[in-house]
């Protein structure tokens, strides 16, 4: 049983958080749905890790003008084997109101959109009469979900 320490030296350059380039193919305009779709291809062999969705919306919004970021929709990424290229799917809508019509209600919960679902009714009643069974400080504990 031998324990190796790498020096960090030692270990090669460090990648950085660094630039990385997006580019689209497929193009579609989409004018029954008010929208641009389109698959996104993100290089980024010099980023380590992946790149936040936030930044490829910020940098998205900067190539096509778009004057609010609400209005994109980027999901389904997925980063190749070993890294340097991710790929995804990308909407582009013409106003806000087209989006909040149009896009599943999952997805505008995740752009802070939509109204999250309450937790079921059957859940509810057996952490209820879970916390019946305890008194005291302990109620806070039965409350909560058993595993």
């Amino acid at each position: 049983q031998f324990l190796y320490f790498i020096e960090p030296s030692m270990a090669g350059p460090k990648k950085q958080k660094a630039e990385f380039s997006i580019r689209t193919r497929c193009f579609k305009q989409n004018p029954m749905l008010h929208r641009k779709q389109f698959v996104v291809v993100v290089n980024h062999t010099s980023w380590n890790g992946t790149v936040p969705k936030t930044a490829i919306v910020k940098k998205l919004a900067q190539l096509y003008k778009v004057p609010d970021e609400n209005q994109i929709s980027v999901f389904g990424t997925k980063t190749k084997f070993g890294g340097g290229k991710t790929t995804g799917f990308g909407l582009i809508y013409d106003d806000l109101a087209s989006l909040k019509r149009v896009e599943p209600p999952y997805r505008k919960l995740r752009l802070g959109m939509g109204k999250k679902k309450p937790p079921a009714r059957r859940s509810m009643k057996a952490r209820r009469n879970r916390m019946k069974k305890v008194r005291g400080i302990k109620k806070a504990a039965a409350g909560k979900k058993k595993k």
